[in-house]
């Protein structure tokens, strides 16, 4: 086994010292000759064209586009042939609107609903604001007659009474006043023995009788003044208050009933309102079930006139498809006049602005040119794009073709050859002939018999060849697969130390790994927490000595069990 290994070992050495010594061998004959494999190349000098070229395809650059303007998704049950040459109101999709259909049968009777609701309450709001005036105005009467029955009293009833009772007092006394004359000449005959003894009793008892009158007079009219009198002048400014308050609860409670039935029939005549939106809304999506063409033109379907550019996958528009609200469906060109529509990478994005000039290549129609300009890019890279591929940044670039020409049709592809700059009688060479080694640009060109590397100062490109402003002369011989690993190496080793920002990085970061790491933690105190929590706290987080290490156990054991609770639910949050 070990004897096998030493024999592989030797061959492995002995092919390796055969390469070697070959490459040596070769690198010094292309020392002494050019190996006539080698590619090369001629410089030149004539007109150089900076340009970038994309694939688009062909647009109207006016149109008139048709969407679905029904709310969810909705089949076609009618759909115009695409390329039909339409007139002005010529139908050209129908969606299905059974549904639609349906809702607005349902809608009708809500309707109905809401309106005999708002009748309703309009009618209601009518007896209830004639009610609260009939209250009201009772109330107000109810207050009259009481404000009346207090003045009546006052100034009527009781100075009548008060009169009668002085009266009474009066005829009393008038006849106390007779009766006791009477009695008197009645002693007198009875002691002349002319009347019996029954008469004069009997005028003694009308005397006692008179008497009692006139002190029973004079009580009614005591009972009339101290009590009669202020009792009902009592009641009647109590009823006179009442009547107040009753009218003031009257104005309210109008006032409530007919604020709430002014907002029942509001909200009634809302709702009444809602509905009629809602039938009319249904009825104007029936009617834009039916989508007709607005003016004269040729149909193009827009999953056709999307199919160019980056390709998307598009579902072709047929009879039955559903279509979503918003959804693009026809377009109408409104004139001949073309645009093309492309994706530009973001590496050209510098180049290319508005204005530039075009030159446009359509595949149907070989040989032909067209021209055009750069009208609008994109400001942002396209959604789709970025969508699929992340990596991919694309901007859309719309170019406006100069003539206008009727063989000029929607999705045809086209080439577009954007013209960024030209030179007159400069030097160019193919663009892998350049390198770049360290900051320097340069070129292999033949000297003799071996080729040398040549600084050159170079200008834009094209993708395929490059401007050199200064370091070449005409007829030169290029090398055109230059020895890019040497390149790189040499590029590699020297980058840093022919760069000042790249030493200046490497200083950087130099220093930076020389310092300490720094690891600090700072917990803000939680609005709960005392002078002594929020002492332990920082204390726990920063690198304690061994006496902040005695502080802390002798603050945790004086610390509550609910603060001690608290303070290790902090701990288990922060970590």
């Amino acid at each position: 086994m070990i004897k096998t290994i030493s024999i592989t070992a030797a061959i492995a050495i002995a092919v390796l010292t055969i390469i070697f010594v070959s490459g040596l061998a070769v690198t010094a004959k292309s020392k002494d000759r050019i190996d006539s494999d080698v590619p090369t190349y001629q410089v030149k000098r004539g007109t150089f064209t900076v340009s970038v070229v994309e694939s688009g395809a062909i647009k109207p650059k006016d149109q008139i586009i048709l969407k679905s303007e029904v709310e969810g998704l909705n089949p076609i049950i009618f759909l115009v042939p695409e390329g039909t040459r339409v007139k002005q109101g010529d139908l050209l999709v129908e969606l299905d609107a059974s549904r639609l259909a349906d809702q607005k049968i349902d809608q009708e009777i809500s309707v109905q609903n809401a309106e005999a609701a708002y009748i309703g309450a309009k009618e209601n709001f009518a007896v209830v604001e004639n009610q609260a005036k009939s209250d009201i105005e009772l109330a107000g009467l109810n207050l009259e007659f009481a404000r009346q029955d207090l003045d009546k009293y006052i100034h009527g009833e009781f100075p009548y009474e008060l009169d009668k009772a002085q009266a009474d007092i009066q005829l009393a006394q008038e006849e106390l006043t007779r009766a006791q004359e009477t009695l008197k000449w009645s002693r007198r005959l009875f002691e002349e023995k002319y009347i019996s003894q029954t008469e004069l009793q009997a005028d003694e008892i009308a005397e006692k009788k008179k008497s009692l009158d006139v002190e029973l007079a004079q009580k009614s009219k005591d009972l009339l003044t101290e009590y009669t009198y202020r009792r009902q002048l009592a009641q009647l400014n109590s009823d006179v208050n009442q009547a107040e308050m009753a009218l003031e609860r009257a104005e309210r409670k109008a006032k409530a009933d007919v604020i709430q039935a002014q907002a029942e029939l509001n909200a009634k005549q809302s709702e009444y309102e809602r509905q009629k939106d809602k039938l009319q809304k249904i009825e104007d999506q029936i009617r834009k079930a039916k989508i007709y063409a607005p003016t004269d033109g040729l149909v193009i379907y827009a999953t056709s006139a999307k199919s160019g550019g980056f390709r998307r996958s598009v579902e072709p528009l047929i009879e039955g498809k559903e279509v979503r609200e918003r959804e693009e469906l026809i377009y109408l060109p409104t004139g001949n006049s073309s645009k093309v529509q492309l994706s530009i990478h973001e590496s050209n994005l510098e180049k290319i602005q508005p204005g530039l000039p075009v030159v446009i290549k359509v595949d149907a129609m070989p040989g032909k040119i067209f021209y055009g300009m750069v009208e609008r890019i994109a400001p942002l890279p396209d959604a789709q794009s970025m969508f699929l591929n992340p990596d991919l940044k694309i901007y859309s670039t719309e170019i406006i073709i100069d003539s206008n020409s009727e063989s000029l049709r929607t999705g045809m592809s086209c080439q577009a050859e954007i013209i960024v700059k030209q030179y007159k009688d400069v030097i160019y060479v193919p663009l892998q002939a350049v390198v770049k080694v360290g900051r320097q640009t340069m070129v292999y060109v033949r000297k003799g018999k071996s080729f040398e590397p040549q600084n050159v100062t170079i200008g834009m490109d094209n993708n395929k060849m490059i401007h050199i402003i200064d370091g070449l002369r005409e007829n030169d011989i290029v090398l055109l697969n230059p020895p890019l690993k040497s390149s790189a190496e040499s590029h590699d080793a020297n980058s840093v130390s022919s760069d000042n920002s790249a030493d200046e990085v490497q200083r950087k970061v130099a220093e930076n790994l020389q310092k300490p790491p720094k690891v600090q933690m700072k917990l803000k105190p939680a609005p709960e927490q005392d002078a002594s929590q929020q002492e332990f706290s920082k204390d726990a987080i920063e690198q304690p000595t061994p006496e902040q290490i005695e502080k802390m156990k002798k603050q945790f054991e004086n610390m509550s069990p609910e603060e001690k609770e608290k303070l290790q639910q902090r701990f288990r949050q922060r970590q």
